[in-house]
């Protein structure tokens, strides 16, 4: 991949600027422009590929197996009884009573509890889902961000408000949420990798039931934003690329999409990047009952306007 070098401002090596001469204004690639545009920013993450690589539409168009370094050797034992099993609905089981141990999730009979231990809230990869389902745009909504900008290296371009300029008050209240103790407690990001973990290992070992095998899975997408996040084409050509939030939610019917902006778009979305999807976890977990949640990054997509 081409590396591209920063342009020097100013004059040659050995040609100085003459005394009159004014200092060059900053151009768009000075330390400080990029550090005031979030969206150009490069962070390190736990996946080993560049995170403008993993954003990137070639990525998307021909995706490789990702995985959260260290999650599956730390936890051997889980994915040991996960190879014993022989269906979706058993591993689900195995999955969910693993986490409420390791994270004391279990719920406990009053008798054995004390009353601060009663009163106390204990985060969970479960009610963090559920707070997404409610508002993507509330505290649950940012810790997830938070955790994809941590593991992924994406940063979040919508919160609450687009989030073009740092610092400003939609970043502060972004950060303040991602922090918020409610729901970033008891090692909430190690829950949810383990929760990619295994849908990851699902994905490879049972499939999505009712469809198709391949590195990609066809989801819809509406939307009443689509001008924002074009990046290449025109919505009117129905072939164009945009630029979606680090997680983004998409369902796997077209008409449900349609509910939700003028704009429905169709993607293929690489099975690498699918953090929950229908069938996965018992029980209801996310607003709908075909929703998908994805990480984001540049799409190629059509677009069919209602």
């Amino acid at each position: 991949m081409p590396v591209e070098f920063p342009i020097l401002q100013g004059g040659r090596p050995g040609c100085p600027l003459p005394d009159d001469a004014s200092p060059p204004s900053p151009g768009p690639d000075a330390p400080h422009a990029i550090e005031a545009q979030p969206h150009r920013w490069y962070t390190t993450n736990l996946i080993g590929v560049p995170a403008h690589v993993l954003a990137s539409r070639a990525f998307n168009e021909h995706p490789v197996p990702l995985h959260i370094a260290g999650t599956r050797e730390a936890h051997g034992g889980l994915f040991a009884l996960l190879e014993r099993c022989n269906s979706l609905n058993e591993a689900q089981d195995v999955f969910e009573h693993y986490l409420s141990i390791a994270f004391g999730l279990q719920h406990l009979p009053a008798a054995t509890q004390d009353k601060a231990e009663a009163r106390r809230w204990r985060s969970s990869w479960r009610r963090l889902l559920q707070g997404w389902g409610m508002d993507a745009n509330g505290p649950a909504g940012a810790v997830l961000k938070g955790w994809v900008e941590s593991r992924f290296g994406l940063v979040p371009l919508f919160h609450k408000a687009r989030l073009e300029r740092f610092p400003s008050p939609a970043w502060v209240a972004y950060v303040e949420e991602k922090a918020c103790s409610r729901y970033h407690s008891n090692c909430i990001h190690q829950q949810l990798d383990l929760l990619y973990e295994f849908s990851q290992w699902a994905l490879i070992r049972f499939g999505v039931p009712n469809q198709p095998d391949g590195p990609h899975l066809r989801l819809w997408r509406g939307s009443t934003r689509c001008e924002e996040q074009l990046v290449a084409g025109q919505l009117q050509d129905r072939q164009c690329t945009v630029r979606l939030n680090s997680l983004a939610s998409f369902t796997m019917s077209r008409d449900e999409a349609g509910c939700f902006g003028d704009w429905v778009l169709e993607v293929q979305v690489p099975r690498c990047k699918l953090l929950v999807w229908p069938g996965l976890l018992p029980g209801h977990v996310l607003h709908g009952e075909l929703e998908v949640l994805a990480i984001g990054g540049d799409y190629p997509v059509q677009a069919r306007c209602l």
